[in-house]
């Protein structure tokens, strides 16, 4: 007599032996979160310029265009993975990536022009990274567990790149804004 558990074991390892991984549940999540960053991605092109004009630190200008220009490699990436999927790119609200930029935009509106508000900025830059590299360790290892090693070599490549991101803020931040900002006397 087979129980629940055993029919949904048999279930999964028959969508995954016999190359039907496109219509398991594993690989719908996998859609649906590829969906939320695609807009998420999406976002950011349009979020990262505003933080680029409210800038003051030359070096951190820098590493925001930077990534604003891999931003723009990994949106064409993501559409990347939906072709080999053969599905159509397609993006879903990524309400947990809205409401990071909405903060961020807060932030840089609350903030004191020059090093407060870059201070402001990589506050909101890294969570925005911490985000992404959660959402693409996770994509990737669905990838990998669906047996897509091309996809999930992709994915590894931009949560890479989101991983250094994060690292150059970091640097940024410690190097020189968080000091100066923390010498900035309130008037």
């Amino acid at each position: 007599m087979k129980t629940n558990s055993d029919s949904r074991k048999s279930a999964q390892t028959r969508d995954i032996q016999d190359n039907g991984v496109q219509s398991s549940q594993l690989m719908q999540l996998f859609e649906d979160e590829l969906k939320d960053i695609y807009w998420a991605e999406k976002a950011l092109t349009k979020a990262i310029p505003k933080m680029i004009k409210n800038a003051t630190a030359p070096e951190l200008k820098k590493a925001l265009e930077n990534h604003l220009e891999q931003t723009y490699t990994q949106v064409n990436r993501v559409e990347e993975v939906f072709g080999l999927l053969d599905k159509k790119a397609s993006a879903k609200e990524c309400k947990a990536m809205a409401g990071l930029i909405k903060e961020g935009q807060e932030i840089m509106e609350e903030c004191e022009e020059g090093v407060m508000c870059d201070a402001g900025i990589i506050s909101a830059g890294q969570k925005i990274e911490h985000y992404e590299i959660a959402s693409y360790g996770t994509l990737r290892q669905f990838a990998a567990t669906l047996g897509r090693t091309d996809i999930a070599e992709l994915l590894q490549q931009t949560l890479s790149e989101e991983k250094a991101a994060d690292e150059k803020l970091s640097e940024i931040a410690m190097s020189t804004i968080n000091i100066k900002a923390s010498e900035k006397v309130e008037s």
